[in-house]
């Protein structure tokens, strides 16, 4: 399970002088921008989407590569990363939801409205129920690229 969501982009030009920007960890997917600025505002949508499709395929969120000097890193939005470190823990723990959310003491719905990538959840619950899997949430903060 990833510590962080953070991945390395690859930032290439196109044939039209586009800056087009992949994740390697991925394998799929790309965005593009005029600017490298542009295109680096597009990736964090493009990691927003390729985090909420791996967990809505059920797959595993690749472990971050280390970054290279040239490489920038993507920081996804704090709702996805949250529930993607809530989607991870419970696939680690092997849970079955319903006791879960037993435990938790919440209705099953309501876990996978957590679970769910495109559904608005508070940071608080995310936290409480990586509490209950052994996990904790941290907050970091940088300076801004």
């Amino acid at each position: 399970m990833p510590d962080s969501y953070d991945y390395p982009a690859v930032i290439e030009r196109d044939e039209d002088g586009r800056h087009v920007v992949s994740f390697p960890d991925f394998g799929w997917g790309a965005t593009d921008g005029a600017t490298r600025t542009e295109a680096l505002e597009e990736a964090r949508d493009l990691l927003r989407e390729l985090i909420a499709a791996t967990m809505r395929e059920g797959g595993s969120l690749p472990e971050p590569s280390k970054i290279a000097s040239s490489q920038p890193l993507v920081v996804p939005p704090v709702h996805i990363a949250l529930k993607a470190a809530l989607y991870e823990a419970c696939r680690e723990a092997g849970i079955p939801e319903r006791l879960l959310a037993r435990e938790l003491n919440i209705k099953e719905s309501e876990l996978r409205r957590m679970l769910n990538p495109d559904h608005a959840t508070r940071a608080a619950s995310v936290d409480r129920a990586l509490r209950r899997l052994g996990k904790r949430l941290t907050v970091t903060f940088g300076a801004a690229a």
